[in-house]
C-alpha cells in the first residue's frame, strides 16, 4: 500500500511531535551531531533546518530518513558574545569533535545572525536572544523547528508555532520576506528532490 505523505496532518500534537524526533533520530548522522553536541555543553544550541525538517519529508513520502540533506546547522545562542572570535572558538572546538563524520556540520551563534544579515541584504532584524526566538524567525514556519538534547540526553523539540505547517507539505515564506530571490531559487532546487511538497514562491519586487 502507497504511503499516504500527509497522514499526519490531523494527527495530535504530542503524535506528531513523537514523529519528528522519531524522523530525525532515523538519520544515524543526525543522531551522533545531537549526542556529540550534547557533550559539547554548548550554550543554549539546537539542530535546526533541513537536518530537521527534510528528515520529516523523507519518512513521510518513504525516502531514507537522510535523503537530501546536504549539511547539518548546528545552532547555540551568546548573546554576552558577539564577537566573531568568540564564534570562531566554539567553530574550532565542534570542528574537531565532528571531524571523522562524513557530513558537513555548520555552527552558528544565532545571537550574531542580525548583525551579519542586516549588513547584507540592508534590512534590519530584532535581536535574538535564544534559540527559540532564532527559531520564530525563519523564513517558512515549516521550517520553524528544531531539536536538541536535555540535560538528561532526551530529545527536545523546539516548534514555537506548532507543527502543522510542516505536516501540510505545503512551504510558504513568511509575509514580506527578506530574501525572496534566495527563496525561489531554493525552493526551485528541493521541488526536483520532493516533488511531493507544494512549494509556494515569494513575489519578487517590481523592477
Amino acid at each position: 500500500m502507497a504511503l499516504d505523505p500527509q497522514r499526519m496532518a490531523n494527527a495530535s500534537e504530542d503524535d506528531q511531535r513523537a514523529f519528528v524526533v522519531a524522523a530525525v533520530l532515523a538519520n544515524p548522522t543526525a543522531k551522533a551531531v545531537l549526542e556529540r553536541a550534547h557533550s559539547l555543553d554548548l550554550p543554549d544550541w539546537a539542530l535546526m533546518a533541513g537536518a530537521v525538517y527534510q528528515a520529516v519529508w523523507n519518512v513521510l513520502t518513504g525516502r531514507p530518513a537522510d535523503y537530501g540533506v546536504n549539511d547539518y546547522d548546528l545552532a547555540y545562542c551568546d548573546p554576552t558574545d558577539l564577537t566573531a572570535e568568540g564564534e570562531a572558538a566554539f567553530v574550532a572546538k565542534t570542528e574537531a569533535a565532528f571531524a571523522d563524520l562524513e557530513a558537513e556540520v555548520e555552527l552558528c551563534n544565532q545571537a550574531r545572525v542580525p548583525i551579519w544579515f542586516s549588513a547584507k541584504y540592508g534590512v534590519e532584524r530584532k535581536p535574538i536572544l535564544s534559540t527559540e526566538d532564532a527559531v520564530k524567525d525563519f523564513a517558512s514556519l515549516t521550517h520553524s523547528v528544531a531539536i536538541r538534547l536535555d540535560a538528561c540526553g532526551e530529545p527536545e523539540l523546539i516548534a514555537p508555532y506548532g507543527l502543522d505547517e510542516l505536516f501540510s507539505l505545503t512551504v510558504k515564506p513568511v509575509p514580506n520576506i527578506s530574501t525572496p530571490a534566495e527563496w525561489n531559487e531554493k525552493i526551485a532546487a528541493q521541488r526536483k528532490l520532493w516533488p511531493e511538497i507544494n512549494f509556494i514562491p515569494a513575489p519578487l519586487p517590481e523592477a
